[in-house]
């Protein structure tokens, strides 16, 4: 009997190639989920916020949840501010939006639907109340994922200062994945867009 070593197919080995490949493709994804994830953790998950003081007026921007809302009243009840401006996005015949458009407060209240309807038509009118007004602080209050991308696209249309303020934002990384992509894509379109 001879001790021949018989050589393995052709065939037997390609597997394994296939299998180094797929290999290198996952590694090659997760590093790049991870480096996106990186880069996306302080504009998205944790934005500079400012810290609180006195403005001109406080300003909502729309969208839902409506907590943002609350928050911009509690800080017109604080005395940030005596106006308060609130963007009313989810359209005017929301009628939950009613309690912060028609309500009674110490201090004034005006909503305004934008046009066009994005954030760039919110910060067009609040640029126009600004000179109106003769605004050279506001404080801008936003979901989190939405504060990098808002202050960038407010500060095109309104030349003072900016203080931003987040509002708390859903969890869950269905959530914070959509906000990845829709927040990115939002940036995309406004780095893009001359002007206010």
């Amino acid at each position: 009997m001879s001790d021949t070593v018989v050589a393995e197919p052709i065939e037997a080995r390609r597997p394994r190639r296939g299998y180094r490949r797929i290999l290198m493709g996952v590694s090659a994804l997760i590093t790049v989920l991870v480096a996106l994830v990186a880069l996306g953790w302080p504009v998205y998950v944790r934005p500079q916020v400012d810290p609180l003081r006195p403005a001109d007026a406080i300003v909502v921007l729309g969208g839902t949840p409506y907590e943002r809302f609350d928050v911009g009243l509690d800080l017109a009840r604080r005395g940030y501010a005596r106006q308060l401006l609130i963007s009313r996005s989810t359209g005017a015949d929301d009628h939950t939006m009613d309690k912060y458009c028609n309500g009674h407060f110490d201090f004034q209240v005006s909503c305004f639907v934008p046009d066009p309807w994005t954030t760039q038509g919110e910060a067009q009118e609040i640029g126009r109340r600004a000179k109106k007004f003769g605004w050279r602080h506001i404080i801008v209050v936003t979901f989190t994922p939405h504060v990098s991308r808002a202050r960038y696209i407010v500060e095109k249309c309104f030349s003072g200062e900016v203080t931003m303020v987040a509002s708390p934002s859903p969890s869950g990384l269905a959530f914070w994945a959509w906000m990845y992509v829709r927040q990115s894509g939002g940036y995309l379109k406004a780095f893009t867009e001359r002007g206010c």
